[in-house]
């Protein structure tokens, strides 16, 4: 009687040096490597030329059971980017600024090695992912992946503005810095949008955020009834009018979203009040959002330059996840 050969599991570890310790990281992964029975992982380093995606491609090719990322959420990205659709899972490993992916599925963000012993583990789950087309001004197209958000207007505008010293320094606080010093010279543009029903709408706007999920840094639900394993995209309009009006979005996203909401009492408290009218939010399966110049467009919180016309569209269940065992997936 013969014996069938055992079966070949080899880790992927892509990450961003500048992020990561390396020498210490890539150490835990060949060490827990070995202590589960796995081969010898293989490394790769993402650089300014190669964010992740090229890296991503040899990983696949080389045939690798799992794919581990660290970096920050651009990282993250590029790597999903590249990884969706093939069927191989990815396990995030939280190691940037903001994490934001990481938060909205709930991973430990004190410990990385958990998300090590969980992608040489068995528990596996889909979650959805997102991309954008962008329509430059000379009418050249391109698409990217998005697992957050994408936005195009002010949202864009702030990171573009955020110091890339005290990003290093004070982490995702640094955005606060960014978004004050964009509102001196913030003004409305008259966007044209629709959701997948086909319906135009036309309003003054200064940003659209086409989310995947929709939790920011300290807890702070931009868009509370995201669920990124829903195959839904979620959009939101921010419109202020005047000071009191970004006053009512910091409400809204604050206090009503992520402090109301949470209790019984407080969601009475909003049926009472009513809508406000300095957010909106539609659903659907695509939108498509255009602008009368050149907008800055962020995804997942790294500047895409500017466009005229984006597209987003929800790729449902194209990315498959390692999770630690018993992770609660009923609550993405």
């Amino acid at each position: 009687m013969t014996q069938s050969a055992p079966v070949r599991r080899q880790a992927a570890l892509i990450y961003n040096p500048v992020k990561v310790d390396e020498r210490h990281l890539r150490d835990r992964v060949r060490s827990l490597s070995s202590d589960a029975g796995w081969e010898r992982p293989a490394f790769y380093t993402t650089t300014i030329d190669d964010p992740g995606q090229g890296v991503t491609a040899l990983a696949l090719a080389r045939g690798v059971s799992v794919v581990l990322v660290a970096g920050g959420d651009g990282t993250v990205r590029a790597v999903s980017e590249a990884i969706a659709g093939s069927g191989v899972p990815l396990a995030i490993l939280p190691s940037g600024t903001g994490n934001l992916l990481a938060r909205n599925l709930g991973l430990p963000l004190a410990d990385p090695y958990e998300m090590i012993r969980a992608a040489l583990g068995d528990f596996r789950h889909p979650i959805d992912i997102g991309w954008a087309r962008l329509t430059r001004a000379d009418g050249e197209h391109e698409e990217h992946a998005f697992v957050v958000l994408a936005g195009m207007g002010l949202d864009a505008d702030m990171i573009a503005n955020t110091r890339p010293d005290l990003k290093k320094s004070m982490g995702w606080i640094a955005y606060v810095d960014g978004a004050a010093r964009s509102l001196v010279t913030a003004e409305p543009f008259r966007a044209v949008f629709q959701i997948d029903d086909g319906r135009l709408h036309t309003t003054k706007v200064h940003s659209i955020l086409f989310a995947n999920c929709g939790t920011l840094p300290a807890g702070i639900a931009l868009i509370p009834d995201a669920s990124i394993t829903d195959g839904i995209l979620d959009v939101a309009v921010i419109q202020p009018t005047g000071v009191l009006g970004w006053l009512g979005v910091w409400r809204k996203i604050w206090w009503d979203n992520s402090v109301l909401r949470r209790s019984r009492a407080g969601r009475r408290v909003l049926e009472r009040r009513g809508r406000d009218a300095s957010v909106h939010y539609f659903r659907g399966l695509a939108a498509e959002a255009a602008g009368p110049r050149p907008l800055p467009i962020e995804l997942d919180g790294d500047e895409f330059g500017l466009a005229v016309r984006v597209t987003c569209r929800v790729d449902a269940n194209a990315l498959l996840l390692a999770l630690p065992a018993g992770h609660p997936v009923s609550a993405l």
